[in-house]
């Protein structure tokens, strides 16, 4: 196999799959990325639960496939001068990678033993804007779980239907759903629960792309596969039942106010530095045109801060996860936010000013 390339183009294809790589693999060939020259060559990159594929415009001398080191191949590219063109000639069991006066010889393993790339059979197909895409995954993405022993709820839940569009994560203490139009028109609507590290993936992808790019999504019970442009994203859908979101999403809240999100976030920020480090608790207590923010910590410190607020109604008290509030507040958009609340017992729900397509959800906290 023996192809050439300038040094942006194949270092491009390389930071489209190189996430696919786990650093402390159980097999040895997974550390390692599949190349196949052909008309075109083609970089493959597999943990097991993720692939990902992409496709460089790049000539071909020699056609063939092989499987060189992922991590050693990248750096070496990562660190040629822009520009450079870059050669690489495999013999035997060496792939020789030459640019200018630079030589590298790295040890190979046959591309036989490289998993095979995963077929969707019978696969469904929905068609999506990047924008609409992003939107809803920055909008939720940050309240998936982590390693819970819920392993439904390490992972966002896709739902796709006629013109509509939903994202929903939760990790049992916060919730948040975007929804947003589209032109997608499923046979049937599509519910899957997508991996947290397969939304990192896709969400690294879509920012490489235009937001009026179009990606494929080809579905089944238990896989996913994303097209766009030149690269293919598969994964391994997560087998269980998300909760009933819908049942979360409070709706009897009686205390209702309108604020400025970055104010909020500021103050939030200043009084969270004399929180508690391990609980991270901060008490909101609303009154007459005021909002009191108080937290405190082991060490007898405290912080108080006061905002005016337009609000006329009974008083409240209720105690939070700072970190969950100043997340929401980071991914609502807009200048303003709705802030609903019931009692210290009942969870809050925060909506965008006039944007109810976008609604989470923290529950209280005791302190």
């Amino acid at each position: 196999m023996k192809f050439s390339a300038q040094r942006e183009s194949l270092l491009g294809s390389i930071q489209h799959i190189i996430g696919a790589v786990e650093r402390k693999q159980t097999l040895a060939i997974l550390g390692n990325i599949l190349i196949q020259a052909g008309d075109q060559v083609v970089m493959t990159a597999n943990d097991s639960e993720i692939e990902l594929q992409s496709t460089a415009h790049i000539h071909v001398d020699v056609p063939g496939s092989v499987t060189v080191p992922a991590r050693k191949f990248y750096d070496i590219c990562r660190h040629l001068p822009d520009s450079a063109r870059v050669d690489v000639d495999v013999e035997g069991d060496k792939a020789k990678v030459k640019s200018g006066r630079s030589r590298f010889t790295l040890a190979t393993l046959p591309a036989n033993e490289f998993p095979e790339s995963h077929v969707l059979n019978n696969a469904q197909r929905v068609s999506l804007t990047v924008a609409e895409l992003q939107k809803s995954l920055q909008a939720t993405a940050f309240s998936m779980a982590q390693q819970d022993v819920r392993f439904y709820l390490n992972g966002l839940l896709l739902e796709i239907g006629s013109q509509r569009l939903s994202c929903v994560a939760t990790d049992g203490h916060r919730l948040a759903y975007s929804q947003c139009a589209t032109d997608a028109e499923p046979e049937i609507p599509v519910r899957a629960i997508v991996p947290r590290k397969t939304i990192s993936e896709l969400q690294r992808l879509l920012a490489t792309a235009a937001s009026d790019d179009v990606l494929s999504i080809h579905i089944t019970s238990q896989q996913l596969q994303i097209n766009l442009n030149d690269v293919r994203l598969t994964s391994k859908l997560i087998d269980g039942n998300f909760p009933d979101y819908t049942r979360v999403i409070p709706t009897d809240s009686n205390k209702a106010l309108v604020i400025d999100c970055n104010t909020l976030r500021q103050a939030l920020t200043r009084a969270s530095v004399l929180s508690n480090e391990k609980y991270r608790g901060i008490r909101l207590a609303l009154r007459t045109g005021v909002l009191i923010i108080t937290t405190n910590n082991p060490e007898q410190e405290e912080a108080v801060d006061e905002l005016e607020v337009d609000y006329a109604g009974d008083s409240a008290e209720i105690g939070f996860n700072v970190q969950y509030l100043l997340d929401v507040l980071s991914a609502i958009e807009t200048e303003n936010a709705v802030l609903n609340l019931k009692d210290g017992n009942s969870s809050a729900l925060i909506t965008p000013e006039q944007d109810t397509n976008c609604q989470y959800v923290v529950m209280p906290m005791r302190l």
